[in-house]
């Protein structure tokens, strides 16, 4: 008779450990990021894990190369713009949705396969795009920081769950007074109150001046 810890074992995987520890910290971010939280949601030991995993970092190194299967790789066939653009909407919802990736996908010293074939794919749609290899660095850089910095305030905006901009404005409305702040409080009332502002719209505007740019660049480049 196989016992149940032998049936768990049987069960147990490097894959469903990594979707395991994204459950994880998707609930509570990347301290929570365990060999025993893991091992708990799939209702293991620790031990267990380490038939498939070395240890808590090849975890986190996994979840680093897991964000980049999930967002969108560009092609190097078509034309470079617009690849750059529907690649970084999937990464800013990724990101969005896995908040804990953030600090995590650049700064793991051991990259997986699917980082390396996204970042690889990155180069070669700019590149074939026309830009030399220096300018495809800055451009993937330039592009980066963008996503990455807007995720970081959009994730972290001082919203309670299901606040509207307007209302949160209505909150600190004492704290701005026009005599004092007369070019917020006007852009407030120009933008924020009664017009359905939403941070996040601001998303498509702030990318195109970057790709903007860079295509003057590219237009410049000797």
């Amino acid at each position: 008779m196989v016992s149940r810890s032998s049936q768990r074992r049987s069960t147990l995987s490097r894959d469903a450990i990594v979707d395991a520890a994204v459950r994880v910290a998707d609930r509570g971010g990347l301290v929570d990021v365990s060999m025993r939280n893991v091992g708990a949601e799939l209702g293991a030991t620790a031990m267990a894990l380490y038939h498939h995993v070395a240890n808590k970092d090849e975890v986190l190194d996994a979840l680093a190369n897991w964000v980049f299967t999930r967002i969108e790789l560009p092609s190097g066939t078509g034309p470079w713009r617009p690849a750059m653009a529907a690649r970084a909407a999937s990464a800013r919802a990724e990101l969005s949705a896995h908040p804990w990736a953030l600090g995590l996908i650049e700064s793991r010293r051991a990259p997986g396969p699917d980082m390396l074939r996204h970042h690889d794919a990155v180069l070669g749609c700019l590149r074939a795009g026309g830009f030399g290899v220096g300018l495809a660095a800055h451009a993937f850089s330039a592009i980066d920081a963008y996503v990455y910095g807007f995720v970081l305030t959009e994730v972290n905006l001082p919203f309670e769950a299901g606040e509207q901009a307007e209302e949160f404005i209505g909150t600190i409305r004492d704290l701005i007074p026009a005599d004092r702040y007369p070019h917020l409080v006007e852009m407030v009332t120009d933008q924020v109150v009664g017009g359905g502002y939403d941070y996040g719209d601001e998303f498509g505007f702030g990318l195109d001046l970057v790709l903007d740019g860079l295509e003057a660049r590219l237009a410049t480049q000797h």
